[in-house]
């Protein structure tokens, strides 16, 4: 019997290291100090399951093969398995990215709220739209939050914007997008518990022990990501991140220096065994002030400072001080350059609660002509007049500048508006865009409950790309500005979330119907009760007694 318990120990252990070696977790936590002072930080956590391949939709009326993991979260793995998803992205964030003083994010998702977009192949067994109900719904109950909401609705398919960031295997099938947002859904502890249990190491060891709630949603900006993906000759791949903009200033008294300690108020005392790589990236600032760091134990590379995590000392606490600032001093709005090649504004005029306009004003910082996606996917509640789109430049009507690409009306209680173009960004310019939109009426059962605030309505997507003609360089241009070659790469950029009016009832006057009927029903009934089962007696008094 001793000999018989060893063997399967043996066995066992060799079956779990096997399961081990085809999977790969990696961690990372990169810093980059901002211009204005503030301090962006990005949580990654990778998982590559090696060799395997999203599930087949036209096996989904069998039974699906047993998965074994021993790194890969496996109640996300069920989920992908169950509708046979082949690429899904889920983002919840708070607050609103400033890309003219933050730059480009390192996670292009930043919208803000609840976003979900997944890719998926057809099957004749179970449609697209059926197993996309059946997965938000599951990840609604994983992450705690109110993806659920994402009906038809809110459920749009903009391929031109949101392409895969994988491969998509070649079954015999094509695949289609599913995408939603809700506005209104922002990221809180009850989000990053679940998110924590999806890793090998949780929050006990590793860069995941610096994932104190505490701090990070007391950041200016955070927001949590969930990213999976098949990559061709290499497997799955499940990518975790946690963003977040710490202003240092407001804790150290007017100096933005910071460390792992005052940032998260924790430092690393352990590493992750599981880990096969953890390190931390510090950028470099570009600018003359002398920069002091530490610990010394880093390289440094490409304008980043790096800290293997596993061979560092511990307890691991890394800062970056300004030791000849005495305080920091904020750049005054008109000298502050924008650090993205294209601005974006979008309003919503009209103080009507039945009509307004839609205006969108994308301004292009390089002397080139940019080509840029736009895309609105906007709810039933607001509703298109499309024959009213005029697009100006510098104060000049341009309707060359826009193709429309797709257009596809709302219907009420059915379906979004999803309208999708694109736009040429003349150099050094402004470009306006605007519509009419009208607001419907709506059921007093569709009101929500807060319905004297307004309705969130979703941002809008950009998505700026080069020209490819080389004859749109400004004249006199004599080298490619700082940035051509990036620009080559698609980076989407969302605008911020309007809020509109609509015509609300007057909700309290069913209150104040209710308790005037409640008050006169119990003055009634109480002198009818009264009156019914009181016995009136006459009582004679004596005279008193002499």
């Amino acid at each position: 019997m001793f000999w018989r318990n060893n063997i399967l120990a043996v066995l066992l252990l060799c079956c779990t290291w096997c399961l081990a070696t085809s999977e790969e977790f990696h961690e990372a936590l990169t810093f980059r100090p901002l211009q204005d002072g503030r301090l962006a930080t990005r949580f990654t956590f990778t998982t590559l399951l090696r060799g395997a391949y999203p599930r087949d939709p036209s096996t989904l009326q069998e039974e699906d093969e047993s998965q074994h993991y021993a790194i890969f979260p496996l109640a996300l793995g069920q989920v992908l398995r169950e509708y046979a998803v082949t690429e899904l992205h889920l983002t919840l964030n708070a607050g609103k990215w400033d890309y003219d003083h933050w730059g480009y994010p390192d996670e292009p998702g930043v919208g803000t709220g609840a976003e979900l977009w997944a890719w998926m192949g057809e099957s004749a067994a179970r449609s697209v739209d059926e197993r996309w109900k059946g997965l938000r719904n599951a990840l609604s109950g994983q992450f705690c939050a109110s993806l659920g909401s994402l009906d038809e609705q809110r459920t749009t398919s903009p391929e031109l914007t949101f392409r895969p960031e994988g491969s998509l295997p070649q079954w015999g099938t094509t695949h289609q997008l599913r995408h939603g947002t809700l506005p209104s859904e922002h990221v809180c502890t009850e989000n990053l518990t679940p998110f924590l249990k999806l890793l090998p190491c949780k929050s006990l060891t590793g860069i995941a022990s610096l994932l104190n709630p505490h701090r990070l949603f007391d950041a200016d900006w955070h927001g949590l990501g969930v990213h999976v993906r098949y990559l061709e000759n290499e497997g799955i791949e499940v990518r975790l991140s946690f963003q977040s903009v710490f202003d240092p200033v407001r804790y150290s008294n007017g100096r933005r220096d910071w460390s792992l300690r005052s940032v998260f108020d924790r430092v690393i005392d352990r590493s992750c065994p599981i880990a096969h790589s953890s390190e931390i990236r510090v950028a470099i600032p570009k600018e003359e002030t002398a920069v002091a760091i530490t610990p010394d134990s880093y390289t440094t590379h490409a304008g980043f400072v790096y800290f293997n995590v596993s061979n560092a000392s511990k307890p691991l606490d890394i800062s970056m001080s300004w030791p000849d600032e005495q305080k920091f001093e904020y750049a005054t709005v008109s000298s502050a350059v924008p650090l993205t090649h294209v601005s974006v504004r979008r309003t919503l005029k009209g103080s009507s609660q039945s009509r307004g306009r839609l205006s969108v004003s994308i301004t292009n910082h390089m002397p080139i002509t940019i080509q840029t996606s736009y895309l609105e996917s906007m709810p039933w509640l607001l509703q298109f007049y499309l024959h009213s789109l005029q697009i100006y430049s510098n104060g000049v009507s341009r309707d060359d500048l826009i193709s429309i690409v797709s257009y596809i009306p709302s219907v009420p209680h059915v379906r979004p508006t999803l309208f999708q173009a694109i736009l040429t960004l003349p150099p050094k310019s402004t470009l306006h865009l605007s519509m009419d939109v009208i607001k419907p009426f709506l059921r007093y059962t569709e009101h929500p409950p807060d319905a004297q605030r307004g309705w969130d309505l979703p941002p809008a997507v950009l998505v700026p790309l080069l020209h490819s003609n080389s004859s749109t360089l400004d004249p006199g241009l004599s080298n490619p500005p700082s940035g051509f070659e990036q620009l080559r790469l698609p980076r989407r950029m969302y605008t911020p979330v309007l809020l509109v009016d609509l015509a609300t009832p007057d909700f309290s006057m069913p209150y104040n119907v209710i308790i005037m009927s409640c008050t006169l029903i119990a003055l009634i009934f109480g002198m009818v009760f009264n009156l019914l089962t009181r016995k009136f007696t006459l009582i004679r008094v004596s005279p008193e007694p002499k």
